[in-house]
């Protein structure tokens, strides 16, 4: 519809400025017509006078009388007799060269403003259109800005579609911040209350009755409280930006080696082993220490879903694109339902044991993404958990 519309306005448009150009041609031709009957007039004239010198002043005298008006009938013209045509000596009245001048001027002046008057119009529905479609931006509505021509507000339509767009995410990411604030900030709330409460418990059960059980379950809760602590505090950090990491070639064998050595009082404990084949150098550019800190907390994950005896294998790999670390457990896998929140800050799985508070595995992933990689976690065919993490070179 809009580009049938501009045919019609484009096509008003060269007809006005026709009209105007054949206006002011006949404006201008008879001029030169008039001329060109004078000089045909005078050269007849002069070459009479030329023959018959004595003829000079009944032709004068025949111009003057002309010069008013015709003096005979159309049909009693002599020179008709003698076969010329009207066409042959054609005269333009200014009657009729004023009534088809001003006739052309108007008709073309009529049609612009017109065609003017259409343009207006279409220029005024884009404009109540790109209203009204901030009117229900505003109000909560909106949706897509369908493209209905390429003309001025074409880029203006563009750029409001974008800003609108930059807006409603900018507002969707800060209702989702909001919302894990206030989650985070209860789940906070909940771990810190669970703890003092346990303390409060075991001080209430002491003052009762002295017992080294209540005064270890002290010990435990106040560690507990303390990684907390440390844990949050390096997540602020993650979030904030603040966190340094090195950029230093690290092997893998070494840092899955120290991640392991680290919790071999806990594998020790839970009766589980741990398999870290050595295929080589491997080198990856990444921060050794914080590397090591995300392995730990996945081995730590694979370690407390294994049953007493079991192992949490390791095993890596690297090509020209990724060096890739997998990590898998002898244990029954995850829950289905558990796969696509086991990143999730606070998130504690179904089959989650001891009084871990599921924070683990989201600092794992805000360090190794920091670090140009990924961390994706599946349940293997034997029904054993298993997680893949890529450190990409660029």
């Amino acid at each position: 519809m809009t580009g049938r519309k501009n045919i019609v306005i484009l096509t008003a448009l060269v007809l006005s400025v026709s009209l105007l150009a054949v206006s002011t041609t006949t404006m201008l031709l008879p001029n030169y017509y008039n001329r060109a009957h004078m000089q045909a007039l005078g050269e007849i004239c002069g070459k009479i006078i030329e023959k018959q010198p004595e003829a000079e002043q009944a032709i004068m005298e025949a111009i003057k009388e002309y010069k008013y008006g015709p003096t005979c009938l159309p049909e009693e013209n002599i020179i008709l007799t003698y076969g010329y045509k009207p066409s042959e000596f054609w005269k333009t009245t200014g009657q009729y060269r004023i009534f088809f001048s001003v006739s052309g001027i108007l008709s073309g002046a009529l049609l612009f403003l017109i065609a003017c008057l259409l343009w207006r119009q279409k220029e005024n529905m884009r404009i109540k259109m790109l209203t009204e479609y901030l009117e229900k931006v505003n109000t909560g509505g909106g949706g897509v800005l369908l493209q209905e021509g390429e003309d001025a507000f074409s880029k203006l339509q563009d750029e409001i579609y974008k800003t609108v767009t930059e807006l409603r995410q900018t507002r969707e990411a800060a209702l989702k911040a909001k919302n894990n604030f206030a989650e985070n900030l209860y789940n906070i709330a909940h771990q810190i209350k669970t703890s003092v409460t346990s303390i409060s418990l075991s001080m209430q059960m002491m003052q009762e009755n002295q017992s080294q059980k209540h005064l270890e379950q002290m010990h435990r809760q106040l560690s507990r409280l303390a990684n907390f602590e440390e844990a949050l505090l390096l997540l602020s950090r993650i979030d904030a930006g603040t966190l340094s990491l090195k950029q230093e070639d690290v092997d893998v064998f070494t840092v899955l080696m120290l991640a392991a050595d680290n919790l071999q009082e806990m594998f020790l404990r839970t009766d589980v082993s741990v398999d870290i084949p050595e295929s080589g150098e491997m080198f990856f550019c990444a921060d050794i220490e914080w590397t090591m800190e995300a392995l730990m907390n996945v081995l730590k994950d694979c370690m407390e879903h294994t049953p007493s005896g079991g192992t949490v294998h390791c095993s890596y790999e690297q090509n020209p694109l990724y060096t890739q670390i997998k990590i898998w457990d002898t244990g029954s896998g995850f829950a289905k339902e558990d796969i696509p929140h086991l990143f999730e800050r606070f998130y504690r799985g179904r089959k989650m044991k001891g009084d871990g508070i599921g924070i683990g595995l989201a600092i794992s992933k805000a360090i190794i993404e920091a670090q140009n990689g990924t961390i994706t976690a599946r349940n293997l065919i034997n029904a054993g958990a298993c997680f893949e993490i890529r450190f990409y070179s660029h």
